[in-house]
């Protein structure tokens, strides 16, 4: 069922961002960031901690707003909507936080209806419906009834992912979806990631540092590093890759262009200074 009746061409793609620039404060985050994400397709973003990733996902929905650059959603530019303009953009967004960010008041039933109530005037009859079937297709229709406390990491993450494909949104964003879950719990968020992106016709952004079950369901892969895109192309062109930045990556190696020790003072400018002045070694 979908409440949304806007026709998306398919000739643009679903978000389009052109030199893109954003940081905190003095510290730049990204600069000149330029990528696409086709519609119905599944595009992973990945890339060391602190390299942007979950505020790309914060621009493209409006949360934050970039100093230069601009982000297109559908065609539309973010950046210049004001708040209305917002709503009815991240209406048509749907999103999975990091840790399912359940409301742990409310019932998981309740935690689903919570968008539908907020953005329909859905008789009570037909949202049940909506959010059983939504619960249905995260294999937890019988934990209507509980509570974010009475269910396991995995289950609280799949009533996250109902709770995002409540409205039928045309774009899926995923942070972190696999952090915290065991082998099991993890391959099973994988699987319905994929089976949903296709089922619902939607397109998905995807951002995590779980190479192999990323790889196994993402169409398009993109590295971020040192503020901008490092590589981009299938999983098969990333492990292939021969960029230093991305082989450490991919291969989890302990140090290389990303290096262990953080930017400092030498050891001799530490140590050999304290033993001048006679202090211990």
């Amino acid at each position: 069922m979908t409440f949304d009746t806007h026709s998306s061409s398919k000739a643009v793609p679903l978000v389009d961002i052109r030199d893109l620039h954003f940081g905190y404060g003095e510290r730049l985050i990204l600069s000149g960031v330029s990528l696409q994400v086709p519609h119905g397709k599944v595009t992973a973003i990945m890339g060391a901690s602190g390299g942007g990733k979950t505020t790309l996902l914060r621009l493209i929905s409006g949360q934050n707003m970039p100093p230069r650059g601009a982000v297109f959603f559908d065609g539309t530019d973010v950046g210049a909507q004001d708040q209305q303009g917002l709503y009815a953009l991240r209406r048509r967004m749907g999103m999975l936080f990091q840790f399912g960010a359940l409301f742990t008041d409310m019932t998981v039933f309740e935690n689903v209806a919570f968008p539908l109530r907020e953005h329909t005037q859905l008789p009570e009859s037909l949202l049940r419906d909506v959010v059983l079937m939504k619960l249905n297709a995260v294999g937890l229709r019988g934990a209507r009834d509980l509570y974010p406390s009475e269910i396991s990491g995995g289950m609280a993450r799949r009533v996250a992912l109902a709770r995002a494909i409540a409205l039928d949104p045309e774009l899926l964003m995923y942070d972190e979806p696999f952090a915290g879950l065991d082998p099991i719990a993890l391959g099973t968020t994988a699987r319905l990631i994929r089976r949903l992106n296709d089922a619902l016709g939607a397109t998905t952004v995807l951002v995590s540092h779980d190479l192999d079950e990323t790889f196994q369901i993402a169409d398009h892969v993109i590295i971020l590093a040192n503020g901008a895109i490092a590589e981009q192309g299938t999983p098969a062109q990333i492990r292939a890759s021969s960029d230093p930045l991305v082989r450490q990556f991919v291969r989890g190696e302990f140090d290389g262009p990303v290096r262990f020790h953080y930017p400092g003072p030498t050891l001799q400018q530490d140590f050999g200074a304290q033993r001048a002045a006679g202090g211990h070694p």
